[in-house]
């Protein structure tokens, strides 16, 4: 066997590359193509960047069809700038994003199920691949191929990189905890008395600090921070999820006795890096503060006649949604289908249990007075799957999870639904993750029986490992055909994504610039600086979203009542 295969580490890594390969070519893959046509939400944006193009202006907000922040626009500009007005242009953006976001579920999921105590360095030392490595395998993979989180990898909306910021900002966040840990090992090391006789060798030199942190813990507080901050430019349900990495530096401050000082100091560094980030959103919101609620309000639950029992059917709907009927709007998914492929679904069940019971323990040794007490996963094969992890891994993914859920739920626009639910994505698969592999190590056990040698046992292991991979080719597979030939192609899909006004953007194209093109707009919608919406489409595709564009290429938007003003015998055009 060659070298590659007998070190787990190299093996690992080569997964995890076959994964981000996978991940690419699920969101790259036809970009020009797949999805069709372009949705004015999305042009909005592409029209934006252009002017900011033209003008040089790149704005932090732009007020434009209920307000959005510039960040996600600013990026797809640049891309815009390189690869022109098209479509996938302003897509390219998201499925980069998607595709981090893959790569970050990864080395988050590794790092929170890394047995306390431990170290990525004793990885060398093992034979095979650890089991907290094999769930963060499982859950980049399962969101990898997850249909729900490569549809939003391919539209160029900027919620996408909400899921990216969460991620890589809780990662940089557990990250903290684990330098300090290790920076206050290495103190206490510092401060051992040789015995009598000890060879020098053994003094352990002093580390240098910075306002009393080590560089890695500082660094790592600034990157949190900052990472943080900049998800506030994502989407606004964004605005809800600092409470989970508040939530981590509270327990830490009570499990961490020791550290308490150095601690406070890290959270007032990842603070300070946060309000940096986001600093000039703040100071936009300041000066314009009816730009920071945007459709909150008319969205809102409590708006309803009956508030409460509008709640209630929203929470059933949204736990429904990952089973049973997902959302129900074509451009956010196969409309009607589960957000989760069945065995992922069924991973995720389990995962979702383990966190609970989890969630249960953790609450009754809080009563107890012992919750911040050092505790041992235990290693048996028959251990529930909360007894075989760190409690942190369960519980940061639950809350995660819950906090995520609350923007949804107190919602009451097109319930269950998916763009609305995109934070959800990443904790949903780190579960997902965790629970296919307690599944197959239960499995495996029963397999193997009370005599692992015999050779009926070795025959269900062997039909055990066998249905595995049936499963495993079978998700990226399934994700293909769902999002490729069946979502892509469906007439529904062309009408979610005005693929007629794309046509209709080709087609004044394809006119002399001389010519005098009148568009009559009779759609309605949103009006964007005096026409509706729908028109955002063809003018990105036309580049004449502003009036200077407008009169260099002889196109002029009318409304019905100015339908006279056309000229006799002028080539006219109709959006409706």
């Amino acid at each position: 066997m060659t070298p590659l295969f007998t070190n787990p580490k190299r093996f690992a890594a080569l997964l995890l590359f076959g994964v981000i390969i996978i991940a690419s070519f699920l969101r790259l893959y036809n970009i020009s193509e797949a999805p069709p046509g372009l949705y004015p939400d999305e042009a909005m944006n592409g029209n934006n960047a252009l002017e900011a193009l033209s003008t040089g202006q790149f704005k932090t907000f732009y007020p434009e069809n209920n307000g959005r922040e510039g960040f996600f626009i600013n990026l797809q500009a640049l891309s815009i700038a390189i690869f022109g007005n098209e479509p996938w242009a302003l897509r390219l953006v998201s499925a980069l994003f998607g595709i981090l976001t893959v790569a970050g579920v990864f080395v988050l999921t590794r790092e929170l199920f890394l047995p306390a105590k431990q170290s990525h360095v004793d990885e060398e030392r093992e034979p095979r691949i650890r089991r907290h490595e094999k769930i963060a395998l499982l859950a980049a993979f399962c969101i990898a191929t997850s249909f729900w989180h490569i549809i939003f990898s391919r539209i160029g909306f900027r919620a996408i990189m909400a899921p990216f910021f969460m991620t890589w900002g809780t990662y940089l966040t557990l990250m903290i905890a684990r330098k300090l840990e290790e920076f206050k090992m290495r103190q206490q090391a510092e401060t051992i008395t040789p015995e009598l006789g000890a060879p020098s060798v053994f003094a352990v030199p002093k580390e240098k600090t910075y306002w009393g942190l080590n560089l890695y813990t500082l660094l790592f507080s600034v990157a949190a921070g900052f990472v943080f901050g900049l998800g506030f430019n994502s989407y606004i349900a964004y605005r809800i999820m600092p409470l989970i990495p508040m939530a981590m530096f509270v327990y830490w401050y009570f499990s961490m006795k020791d550290a308490r000082k150095e601690l406070a100091k890290t959270f007032v560094i990842f603070a300070a890096a946060a309000a940096f980030a986001v600093l000039p959103l703040v100071w936009h919101f300041a000066m314009n503060p009816q730009d920071f609620f945007g459709r909150t309000s008319q969205i809102s639950v409590f708006s309803a006649e009956h508030p409460i029992f509008s709640l209630v059917i929203n929470i059933g709907k949204t736990i429904g949604m990952f089973f049973v009927q997902g959302d129900m709007n074509w451009r956010h998914n196969l409309a009607g289908r589960a957000e989760l492929f069945w065995p992922v679904g069924l991973m995720f069940l389990v995962g979702m249990l383990g966190a609970l019971g989890a969630a249960w323990t953790f609450l009754i040794r809080l009563f107890k007075g012992t919750a911040f007490e050092e505790t041992h996963s235990a290693i048996s094969e028959t251990a529930t799957l909360a007894e075989r992890t760190p409690p942190l891994a369960l519980l940061i993914p639950l809350a995660w999870l819950l906090v995520a859920a609350l923007p949804v739920v107190i919602s009451n626009e097109g319930i269950p639904h998916a763009l609305r639910a995109i934070l959800m994505i990443p904790p949903v698969f780190i579960l997902a993750g965790a629970g296919g592999i307690w599944l197959y190590d239960r499995l495996l056990a029963f397999a193997k029986g009370a005599d692992p040698e015999s050779t009926w046992s070795h025959v269900k292991e062997m039909l055990l490992k066998i249905l595995a991979i049936i499963v495993l080719v079978l998700l990226p597979c399934e994700a293909y055909y769902i999002y490729f030939q069946r979502w892509n192609k469906d007439p529904n899909t062309f009408g979610a994504f005005a693929q007629n006004y794309v046509d209709l953007g080709r087609e004044l194209n394809a006119l002399p610039k001389e010519t005098p093109k009148y568009i009559i707009v009779h759609t309605g919608g949103t009006e964007v600086r005096g026409m509706p919406m729908p028109t955002q489409t063809v003018m990105f595709i036309t580049d004449t979203f502003t009036p200077g564009k407008q009169k260099e290429k002889n196109m002029f938007y009318l409304l019905p009542e100015r339908e006279r003003d056309v000229p006799f015998g002028a080539r006219t055009f109709i959006i409706d």
